[in-house]
Order: structure tokens, then C-alpha cells, then sequence
């Protein structure tokens, strides 16, 4: 597989831009080799600076949840763009979207546009304390809700993927204010709430977490923490910025029938655009300035183009309820062709999976938290990553990713999916 206009691009971004890359995992450096530099996609594939073409496993983390330039999307992007590019002030498609996510994610009453997942969790949580008059948070070890300051204490993702859980930059006054527990670990959740009653204006939680690879929330988990935030005042906040739209119409909080009181959403409601929103109960959206005292802005929030791609993405998953289906067989399909090749192989690591996302953890324990997920063997992966690229798979560049499953995705391509994975396997087991 030649990759030279991509060693050559990757040389001269390291010129430029640090590490080379906009965002950290990009680099590769968790798997080894360079980057690979993407030029156009198209359904289920990826299409390389040198011509190379990959199936892909995780459209673009998450928001290509109908495969790439899906010709709805592409279709309201082109039509929105004769309209300008930005204004600064208020259109239609703003109110028909927040009237189309009110209507489709159960808690939500009202709405704010954002511009990225980060600025919905960084805004929620400040609209929690100036709701509260509180101070502290609790977040959970491995969960990453972005890389405001708050959030990078026992971060997952990219952050531990670097080997960089806690970022320099990041204040002791803000590091005290921010309480870790372990994921699915009610108990300890209950035993900071106690230990500090009075104090806690929210709990943020990836209800089911793609940020450690992919870990589910066991039984009662989430309803735990349900009964904890009433009991005790606390504003409870859902990060569906993954699984929003994606793992049921109205996210986790319906598939799994727990409320909570904040939801912060991103990746599918901008169809590919860079888009955010939080929104919640009216009584705490209305501090929200200037309807209230919490201030929070953008120039770009609400973006025309981005509003266009994403009301576009929305209501096609709002009246394609056979979509889900779909998702649903794609993830059943391809999670039990690769438990089939381990048990060929007699291998026994690991498998989560729900919906639409899976991962493979390169570790024989049953990973429920950060602790668990961090069993994995790392560089074992990294070698798989690799020999899946060559076989023309792309998967995400890190052990700590979930991958996220579109509909372009065949049965055809699911069959291909798996025989890769199965030579892989074999291979550096092999080499091993």
C-alpha cells in the first residue's frame, strides 16, 4: 500500500501545526506508522491522498451516522449555501431545529446551539452551578466530555490514548473542584454525594461510554445516579454527544428510559458540520442569558450551513424510523463475526457492544470502567490497527475509541469487514 502523499503532508504539517495533526489521536501515535491523510469519502469508504480506498468504522467519530455525503445531507448544505455562509443572527432553520430536538430527545424542553461537543458540556456545566449556586462537580474516571479545563482530570480518550490524563494548564482551584468516581461504580458516587451534600451542582456522565473504548452502563448504574441527583438537589447531565440520534431517536436517555436534567449533544445533529447544543428542563434552560444570568455566546452558534446539514440529518432519522433497524443489524452483524473469529482463533478478549458502536479491547477481563479498559494490550492492538489498514479497513486509532457503524455499510461489506479482521488476527498472533 503506497502512502507516500501522506508521509509527505504529515511531514510538512509537523512544520506548522503541533504534533502535526488538529486533534491528538489523529497522529497515530497510539498505533504506530503516520497518519493517514484523507482526500474525499463517499458511503462506507474513505479515499486517501495516494488513492488508496478504506472501509471505515468510524465516520468521522460518529456524526456520519447515514454514511458520508449522503445525498439528503449534501443536497441541503448546497441548497443553504446561495443564502451566505454566516449572519450573526437568528434564522429559521435555528427555531425549526430546536423545535425538531425538543420533539425527538425526551428531556429536552429547551435548547441552546453550540459549535462543538465541548462548548455544550463546558456550557451546561456552568449553567449547572449558576442554577445551583454550587460549586463542584462529579465526573467518572475514563468519561472525556471534551478538553474544558474541568473535564481533563481523569480524562479518557485522546487524553489517555497520549498518555496525558491530566493536562498541564489545567488550575488546582478548578482540579478541586472537580470529583472523580469510577464508572459503574454507584457506591463511590454515593459516598462523595454524602460527603459532600450542599456542595455538588452536577453529575456529567456518558451514559454509555465511548470514551474508554466502548463501556456499557450496568444495571441500576444510571438509575443510581438518577435517585442520588433528586435526593440530593443535584443537576444531572447526559454527554449524548456520541450517542444522541445515534443509539436510539432520542439517544440513551429512551433506549434505556432513564431522565436526566441537562443533554449535551453534537456529532449527528450537525450531519458532519461542526455543531453543538445543550438543553434541558425549561426552568434551568431560562438562566441561560439573556432570558437569565448565565452568560454563554457565539458568533457562529446557529450557523445557517451547519443548521441546513443538520435539520437535514434529523429529519430523515425522524422519519426513517428503519434506520435504526438497520444500525441495529449492521452492529448485531458485525459484533458476532468478530466474537465467531476469536472463538475460531480460541482467543478470549473482549467485546462491548450496543447498537451501532463496538469495540474489541485486547483484553481476556470483562472491561465495565477505565480500570478495566486499561488491561488492554496496547500494542497488540496497534498491530491489528495496522494490519487491518492494509487489508483496506479503518478503524479508530486508539484501543480507548468506540467505533461508531453507518447505514452505507452492506452485507457485502460486512462480510469483507470480518474476513479482514480474522486474517489480522491470525496474522500478528502468528508474528506474535
Amino acid at each position: 500500500m503506497n502512502t507516500t502523499n501522506s508521509h509527505q503532508l504529515f511531514d510538512r504539517a509537523k512544520e506548522f501545526i503541533p504534533g502535526g495533526v488538529n486533534s491528538p489521536v489523529r497522529a497515530f501515535r497510539a498505533v504506530g506508522g503516520n497518519p493517514i491523510f484523507i482526500k474525499s469519502a463517499k458511503g462506507a469508504y474513505l479515499y486517501d491522498e495516494d488513492g488508496n480506498a478504506y472501509l471505515e468504522l468510524i465516520n468521522s467519530w460518529g456524526p456520519m451516522v447515514l454514511g458520508h455525503a449522503h445525498e439528503e445531507v449534501e443536497k441541503a448544505v448546497r441548497d443553504a449555501l446561495s443564502g451566505s455562509f454566516s449572519f450573526g443572527a437568528p434564522t429559521r432553520r435555528e427555531v425549526e431545529m430546536a423545535e425538531l430536538i425538543t420533539r425527538m430527545v425526551p428531556s429536552v424542553e429547551k435548547v441552546r446551539m453550540v459549535n462543538s461537543g465541548t462548548e455544550a458540556t463546558m456550557s451546561a456545566i456552568r449553567l449547572a452551578r449558576g442554577y445551583t449556586g454550587r460549586e463542584k462537580m462529579i465526573k467518572f474516571e475514563g468519561c472525556y466530555h471534551g478538553h474544558g479545563d474541568s473535564f481533563l482530570i481523569a480524562a479518557g480518550s485522546g487524553a489517555v490514548t497520549m498518555g496525558v490524563p491530566d493536562s498541564p494548564g489545567v488550575t488546582t482551584g478548578v482540579a478541586r473542584d472537580t470529583l472523580t468516581a469510577p464508572y459503574n461504580d454507584l457506591d463511590a458516587v454515593r459516598t462523595l454525594a454524602e460527603a459532600n451534600r450542599g456542595n455538588i451542582a452536577a453529575i456529567i456522565v456518558e451514559p454509555v461510554a465511548g470514551n474508554m473504548g466502548l463501556v456499557l452502563p450496568k444495571p441500576g448504574f444510571l438509575e443510581g445516579i438518577r435517585e442520588i441527583c433528586t435526593r440530593e438537589g443535584i443537576v444531572l447531565i447526559f454527554d449524548e454527544v456520541m450517542t444522541g440520534f445515534r443509539l436510539a431517536k432520542g439517544g440513551v436517555q429512551e433506549r434505556l428510559g432513564v431522565t436526566p436534567d441537562l443533554t449535551t449533544l453534537g456529532k449527528i445533529i450537525g450531519g458532519g458540520m461542526p455543531v453543538g447544543a445543550y438543553g434541558g428542563k425549561r426552568e434551568i434552560m431560562e438562566f441561560v442569558s439573556p432570558a437569565g444570568p448565565v452568560y454563554q455566546a457565539g458568533t457562529l452558534s446557529g450557523n445557517p450551513i451547519a443548521m441546513a446539514a443538520g435539520l437535514a440529518m434529523l429529519r430523515h432519522l425522524d422519519t426513517h424510523p428503519e434506520t435504526y433497524n438497520r444500525l441495529e443489524a449492521v452492529g448485531n452483524a458485525l459484533a458476532e463475526g468478530f466474537r465467531g473469529n476469536l472463538q475460531k482463533l480460541g482467543l478470549n478478549y473482549t467485546i462491548n457492544h450496543i447498537g451501532s458502536m463496538f469495540s474489541l479491547f485486547f483484553t481476556e477481563q470483562e472491561v465495565y470502567d477505565f480500570e478495566s479498559a486499561k488491561t488492554s494490550d496496547t500494542r497488540l492492538f496497534g498491530k491489528y490497527f495496522q494490519a487491518m489498514l492494509r487489508r483496506g479497513v479503518y478503524l479508530a486509532p486508539s484501543q480507548y475509541e468506540s467505533l461508531f457503524l453507518s447505514t452505507a455499510l452492506t452485507d457485502e461489506h460486512i462480510d469483507t469487514i470480518i474476513r479482514a479482521s480474522y486474517a489480522s488476527l491470525e496474522e500478528i498472533l502468528v508474528k506474535a
